[in-house]
């Protein structure tokens, strides 16, 4: 088990995410610089933050999740890795979880880089500084301490 014990600060997770800022989008990847998709993105900061990530993500499609998502294996893997904040509210260094689909599974995610704005990747673009406008905002399905960010 890895040890919290020597975590810096949020403003440490800010600065890890946003050294992947350009990173273009390659679904499953996880590699600063060369592609990632939105889990790859806090899969890296996780490794940048801690060293080796706690598991290793199953093989997933792009519509993973679209046919059968009463499972919500993105939430449960944030809940067995991360710190659930269950108040709905988040601070930057956080991990939010989004429906894109407001009735359909949790499949994307980012990290807060501060009250209204976060970084994610999405396909077709590359890991990008966003505003959390009310589209986002109502699309949150859990929102994620890193562990020792308390």
């Amino acid at each position: 088990m890895t040890s919290f014990t020597a975590f810096r600060s949020r403003i440490d997770i800010i600065d890890a995410a946003r050294d992947w800022i350009g990173t273009p989008y390659r679904h499953q990847a996880s590699t600063r610089g060369a592609g990632c998709d939105c889990l790859g993105l806090v899969r890296g900061v996780w490794r940048t933050l801690y060293g080796a990530e706690p598991e290793t993500p199953p093989a997933y499609t792009p519509d993973w999740n679209e046919r059968n998502h009463s499972a919500e294996p993105l939430l449960s893997a944030a809940r067995r890795n991360l710190i659930e904040r269950k108040d709905g509210r988040f601070l930057p260094g956080d991990v939010l979880v989004f429906r894109v689909v407001p009735d359909g599974p949790a499949k994307h995610c980012g990290i807060a880089s501060g009250p209204e704005q976060f970084i994610h990747a999405y396909a077709g673009r590359k890991v990008v500084e966003s505003w959390m406008n009310r589209w986002w905002r109502a699309r949150i399905a859990g929102v994620y301490i890193f562990p020792g960010a308390e």
